[in-house]
């Protein structure tokens, strides 16, 4: 059986490093299971920063495997990320995971949720287990991402979470590299205003206590 056609070729610096695992879920479906296995975690950690609740994170994840096994006929890898129209699977993949967000948010009731600093106990580049002080910063740092729009947000967690390129991030939301670059800009220093703001206030507050009990 011939394996499927995957779009327009790659250049050799571009090849997409999924190409024989998905070529092989193609021809066998029942060894879509690697590709399952391989980003399983990724896209349950986006969905829990997305959702910020454990079960819908996994209904989420479920459900976005489930789409992309069962579309997995139709991708196509597509160009060189430098034309700004680039399909590896893992964009296609985390493409289906932030519709699939969108839609369940537009069809679950609104219920009280955990606070988007309770995911910072994710194993990742902030994971500062054993010093105190640096795991409240960063549980501030991330209740700061939580307050930003969507797209700043998804930006900000596919690059420090998911550790994504900016040309990854551009195919996932649909954007310009140089927006995704512009997008991460404007969160970051969102946050390092939403935290000095904080800062100022907390001293501020600190200050009131200190005099009043004078």
């Amino acid at each position: 059986m011939a394996a499927p056609v995957l779009g327009r070729m790659y250049t050799s610096a571009g090849l997409d490093p999924d190409r024989r695992l998905v070529v092989a879920a193609q021809a066998d479906p029942t060894r879509f299971d690697a590709l399952y296995r391989k980003y399983v975690a990724q896209v349950y950690s986006f969905a829990l920063y997305e959702l910020r609740d454990h079960h819908e994170a996994e209904d989420v994840t479920e459900r976005t495997f489930m789409l992309a096994l069962s579309g997995l006929s139709s991708f196509e890898e597509r160009a060189d990320p430098a034309d700004g129209d680039a399909s590896t699977f893992r964009i296609w993949l985390f493409r289906i995971a932030r519709n699939t967000i969108t839609n369940h948010r537009r069809a679950a009731r609104r219920r009280p949720v955990a606070p988007l600093e309770a995911a910072a106990a994710l194993a990742g580049p902030l994971d500062l287990a054993g010093d105190a002080a640096l795991r409240d910063e960063a549980s501030a740092a991330w209740a700061a991402v939580g307050r930003l729009p969507d797209d700043r947000r998804r930006a900000v967690v596919l690059r420090f979470v998911e550790e994504m390129s900016a040309a990854e991030i551009a195919g996932i939301l649909g954007r310009t590299e140089g927006a995704v670059r512009v997008l991460l800009h404007r969160a970051l220093r969102s946050v390092a205003a939403d935290l000095r703001r904080l800062e100022v206030a907390a001293r501020d507050d600190g200050s009131d206590r200190s005099e009043g009990s004078r």
